[in-house]
């Protein structure tokens, strides 16, 4: 049994699925919307035929269908389930998965789901209210919590974990996984670190260890990943900001405030003086806080390997 899915996939006898195969669907449901024959293969432990009978089933009920891959090569077509009574009986109707997604957010889910099936023990939080309601559990307010403000014209929803990657959290231990689709920089990455960091912070204040896992698929993504993560990761004891930025941005300030000519005098005057402060202060942002992560490391998927969201 998987743990995680908490009983949910009893609710899919109704479809005619039971078993592993209701456990299959419910996971597929829960952590992307949508899977290639290959991790299909691997989880049900199936030949390729019976697979191919089972998307065809899927396809016929009218509640998935089959479509080009990212890359449209190497994976084979991706079988989608968007059938709303399926995530509704799985009590998930409005989580996006369901819907279409351009090529980069469908290698996203696809990595997070290769990961997931071969980590099923682990404790997911699949959907954005157990994620919410698991840190608020904590004591953790959702300010804490990455999020984003999404506008209409009836006004602002905010939802919390908008990128929709794989979360775990355990006794004394939190997962947090990060599928890599395929950029060639690690700005999207740093971007996600961001976003994390202060709920990082809050759980290593609750004695909760902070892993990190980058899900990838070349050997160049793997080696990026590290390479940023390696900073964000403990490494020995906690280190604080360098107490002398934080000294010559004030004195700077005081200066310019203050009208002190000799002290600007020593910076070139008042423009190269803010200059320096700028400078001093984009260096302070990046320098480490205490350490919030305990490990990080990647982890390379085969079954996705060799084709880019492009």
């Amino acid at each position: 049994m998987i743990a995680h899915l908490n009983g949910r996939e009893k609710a899919l006898a109704s479809f005619g699925w039971t078993g592993r195969k209701a456990e299959w669907i419910a996971l597929v449901c829960l952590h992307s919307g949508a899977f290639t024959r290959a991790q299909a293969m691997r989880f049900l432990d199936a030949h390729p035929e019976q697979v191919r009978r089972d998307v065809r089933a899927l396809v016929a009920q009218g509640v998935a269908h089959e479509e080009a891959g990212p890359g449209g090569q190497d994976i084979g077509r991706v079988c989608r389930i968007f059938a709303r009574r399926i995530y509704r009986a799985l009590g998930a109707e409005h989580i996006r998965h369901r819907r279409e997604a351009s090529p980069e957010v469908r290698m996203r889910r696809l990595l997070s789901l290769d990961y997931a099936i071969d980590h099923a023990d682990l404790s997911w939080l699949p959907t954005e209210p157990e994620k919410v309601a698991a840190f608020e559990g904590l004591g953790i307010e959702r300010r804490l919590l990455p999020s984003r403000l999404y506008r209409s014209a009836g006004g602002g929803t905010r939802r919390y974990f908008p990128v929709k990657l794989p979360v775990a959290l355990d006794t004394g231990r939190a997962v947090f996984v990060y599928s890599e689709p395929g950029h060639q920089t690690s700005t999207a990455l740093r971007s996600w670190g961001r976003a994390h960091r202060a709920l990082w912070h809050a759980l290593r204040e609750r004695d909760t260890s902070v892993e990190l896992v980058a899900v990838v698929r070349t050997a160049g993504e793997a080696e990026r990943a590290r390479k940023v993560m390696r900073g964000w990761a403990e490494a020995g004891p906690p280190r604080e900001p360098d107490p002398r930025l934080r000294e010559e941005i004030e004195r700077i300030r005081r200066a310019i405030l203050e009208g002190a000519v000799p002290v600007l005098d020593e910076y070139g005057g008042l423009q190269a003086a803010m200059k320096r402060s700028a400078a001093l202060t984009k260096r302070l942002r990046r320098q480490p806080g205490p350490g919030s992560v305990r490990g990080a490391r990647t982890w390379r998927s085969d079954r996705l390997a060799g084709t880019c969201y492009r």
